[in-house]
């Protein structure tokens, strides 16, 4: 395995995308997590389907975008979800949970349309849907080391401002802090990564990587920054553990990932249980 990937470009790209998006989901599913905005993430992936849709389509319909990355109108349609879905939660304020299965809906919809309007791109949307090894492109990984800095770079500069946002929404709000616009930019960045990871992890799968390496750390940590750790460790686990497994046995990376994430999080509940049973034995 080490050997290949020193030979081939694509494992190069697929493995240090795979650990650049390992670090950053997790990271920002920390915040997502404990801010109960776990199924914001699913409808900012939906959205990013019907964005990935139509490039696809387009590049079949019109010549001059033959060539142009999906990946840039998944970018882009992920970020006016993320933005469409602030704009709702100010209009619905005592429903703002109304803003979530509307842009998913939305995103759906659009996704359907493009797909049954287009032709013979089936096994691209595959690998968008579920990941590929060896569609990660140099392009891509690019993208992704882009959107790494983005988010390293807004989580240091803001992370008390978000750490309050989190845990006392009122008490931020009450203090003087811009919890409008700091939400408003945590939403762009949460959709910049959706975006950037659906290469390796896939579309439908992409929210699992924010949110399970995190409930898994939440099971034996017990401090904030300790849980941020844990889940990279864990979202890094899962990563290279599924890319490896998923290059031996030909099988989509968005789904080996998500089911070693899983794995680990049975593990730790088992592991817990194990712990607690000891304790009160030893107690008795």
């Amino acid at each position: 395995m080490i050997e290949a990937i020193f030979t081939y470009e694509f494992l190069q790209n697929a493995f240090a995308a795979g650990i650049i998006i390992g670090v950053i989901a997790p990271l920002l599913g920390v915040f997502i997590v404990v801010r109960r905005l776990s199924l914001i993430a699913d409808a900012l992936s939906h959205v990013t389907l019907a964005g990935i849709a139509g490039s696809l389509y387009l590049s079949q319909s019109v010549a001059s975008l033959a060539l142009l990355n999906p990946l840039f109108l998944g970018i882009v349609a992920s970020v006016t979800g993320s933005v469409l879905i602030e704009r709702l939660r100010s209009l619905y304020k005592h429903y703002e949970e109304l803003a979530i299965p509307i842009i998913l809906s939305a995103g759906i919809g659009f996704g359907a349309i493009f797909i049954s309007l287009a032709e013979g791109f089936s096994n691209d949307l595959f690998g968008y849907l579920f990941g590929s090894v060896s569609a990660v492109s140099r392009e891509d990984l690019l993208i992704v080391a882009g959107v790494a800095v983005v988010v390293l770079v807004f989580i240091a500069t803001f992370f008390k401002e978000l750490f309050v946002l989190s845990f006392d929404d009122e008490y931020a709000r009450a203090s003087g802090l811009p919890a409008k616009w700091i939400h408003f930019m945590f939403m762009i960045v949460t959709a910049l990564v959706i975006a950037g990871s659906m290469r390796i992890v896939g579309i439908l799968l992409v929210s699992s990587l924010m949110t399970i390496p995190v409930a898994t750390a939440m099971r034996v940590t017990k401090s904030f920054k300790q849980t941020i750790i844990l889940s990279i460790v864990f979202g890094e686990v899962s990563v290279i553990t599924g890319l490896v497994s998923a290059f031996y046995f030909d099988l989509a990376p968005g789904g080996t990932i998500v089911v070693t994430s899983i794995f680990l999080l049975l593990l730790v509940i088992v592991y817990k249980k194990i712990m607690v049973s000891r304790k009160k034995g030893a107690i008795a």
